[in-house]
């Protein structure tokens, strides 16, 4: 099983550690591409209009200069990396203590991808800096990262036949790498009052993450099949399973009522 996950906006930055060292990082062939996208972000955070080619507003000039400083700046699991709702609720801080003397458990966070627009893509465990910068940012001669890394990801980002995925990334980095629709479960929540459904994203965030630590942390295999999945779902919450069709991935909907 692979697990899809979204990076955050916000990230933490590590107190202490090795700086960064793309070797040190799995997906070893899609280095010659992530030292071209490092290189364009740091040229292009030197700019004077760098706020506005990131699309970030003026709160945020210290994340962009630390941009330019990327090569040299402290490193840790992208697990501690990324914050935010999604990666609180799923306990992420934990798990990779937990990890640290489990093996089992670190093979479990390595089956974690947070796709990335710096590094296409990263296991739980990679060690990564802070970095601003989103999916949606056209880098200038690279243009939108999405559509520049689709074809990378496509060559390079590989399940296996059997194996099925847990998708929990938004829009814009699934179309970095749709997958294939017939191993891919998305997952999301909807709000129902009455006859009325309407999507939660803020609370759809909270419920991926939480679901996903449940996963990480359960002593059992971690699901092999997508009826494994679902079923695991429905130990802890009421959902809805949409199967993929020709053109659409799987869909897993926690539904939440008030």
């Amino acid at each position: 099983m692979k697990i899809l996950l979204p990076p955050s906006e916000g990230k933490t930055p590590a107190i202490s550690g090795a700086p960064l060292d793309l070797t040190e990082l799995s997906g070893q062939d899609l280095n010659p591409q992530r030292r071209k996208v490092v290189s364009a972000l740091k040229r292009v955070s030197k700019r004077k209009d760098a706020l506005t080619l990131l699309g970030v507003g003026p709160s945020l000039a210290a994340d962009v200069k630390r941009n330019t400083e990327i090569d040299s700046l402290p490193c840790a699991p992208a697990l501690l990396t990324y914050s935010g709702v999604l990666y609180e609720a799923m306990g992420a801080s934990d798990l990779v203590g937990q990890a640290q003397s489990s093996e089992t458990l670190a093979q479990r966070l390595r089956s974690v991808h947070v796709f990335s627009a710096l590094f296409g893509q990263v296991n739980g465990l990679d060690p990564i800096p802070a970095y601003r910068l989103a999916m949606k940012t056209d880098l200038g001669t690279l243009g939108k990262l999405s559509t520049w890394w689709k074809p990378v990801l496509a060559k390079k980002f590989r399940v296996s036949p059997a194996e099925v995925v847990l998708d929990c990334r938004s829009s814009d980095y699934r179309a970095a790498w749709p997958g294939p629709n017939d191993q891919v479960v998305t997952l999301g929540a909807v709000n129902v009052v009455g006859d009325k459904r309407s999507t939660v994203s803020h609370w759809a965030k909270f419920y991926r993450g939480e679901f996903v630590g449940r996963l990480l942390a359960d002593e059992r295999e971690l699901p092999a099949t997508v009826d494994e999945l679902v079923a695991r779902a429905e130990e802890s919450y009421e959902v809805e399973f949409t199967p993929h069709a020709k053109s659409k991935p799987a869909a897993l909907t926690i539904v939440l009522r008030d």
